[in-house]
């Protein structure tokens, strides 16, 4: 196992951490591991046993990238969405043109996990069609790159978040997406599935547009939010899911 410390994707403290098991091969897809958090807190580094794991299992390189975090008690409108999701999708764009990664893998296989919140960040990238955010629109050739995306635990629904537990608001979906009576615009189970293949007639859900690519587990994982996370059962899940999507 080899390990890459801070690498820096965009100014600031933008960074991502590399985990690259013994034996790496050129064609190794990258798996990409985006942290939850809530949008203001944890850290990459708070995920490298999980990157230890996944690399070591899947033989396959991990990147665990950082992104902006939001303050608490936050009254900036800076320091709101999209600003977590457009820091990832920086980061994707820049392993698309990495000159000189420090193990090898294939740039043009990339699996996406992301979880809690980062769940939600990677919709508004990828599900969200180009008008929704002109500063969340992704390149074709990282659009092209993507051959699975991974999410556990994630928050879609700000709404339906609030209606079961009103605390929420205050503690970080205020300080993330600003005041407001409803967060319905920022619901990506309304978002347009604007970047996947488009099939006639409406679409309503991932699964609906192709069963056949679209994968739905609530057997396996069992334990609590971030505690499924460090589970065996999690890193099977990413494994299967991985190899079933590359054959």
């Amino acid at each position: 196992m080899t390990h890459f410390n801070d690498i820096a994707y965009a100014q600031g403290d933008r960074q991502f951490d590399l985990y690259s098991p013994a034996i790496a091969s050129q064609q190794a897809p990258l798996l990409c591991f985006i942290h939850g958090g809530a949008w203001r807190s944890e850290d990459k580094r708070d995920y490298a046993a999980l990157a230890r794991s996944l690399a070591i299992t899947t033989r396959c390189p991990v990147a665990v990238p950082n992104y902006r975090l939001t303050p608490a008690n936050n009254l900036d409108p800076q320091f709101r969405h999209p600003i977590h999701a457009q820091d990832i999708l920086l980061f994707l764009e820049f392993i698309q043109t990495w000159n000189s990664p420090p193990c090898p893998f294939d740039a043009s296989k990339l699996v996406l996990m992301g979880h809690s919140c980062s769940a939600h960040m990677l919709s508004s990238i990828f599900l969200a069609s180009d008008s929704a955010n002109l500063s969340l629109v992704p390149s074709a050739e990282l659009l092209s790159s993507i051959k699975g995306i991974i999410m556990s635990e994630g928050i879609y629904d700000l709404d339906g978040l609030l209606a079961r537990f009103p605390g929420y608001r205050q503690w970080f979906v205020e300080p993330a997406f600003g005041p407001s009576q409803t967060y319905s615009q920022f619901s990506a189970l309304k978002y347009p599935c604007g970047h996947l293949p488009r099939y006639p007639g409406s679409c309503f859900t991932p699964r609906e547009i192709d069963p056949q690519h679209v994968s739905i587990n609530v057997d396996e994982l069992t334990e609590e939010h971030n505690e499924n996370l460090h589970t065996e059962a999690y890193v099977k899940v990413v494994k299967q899911f991985t190899a079933k999507i590359l054959e």
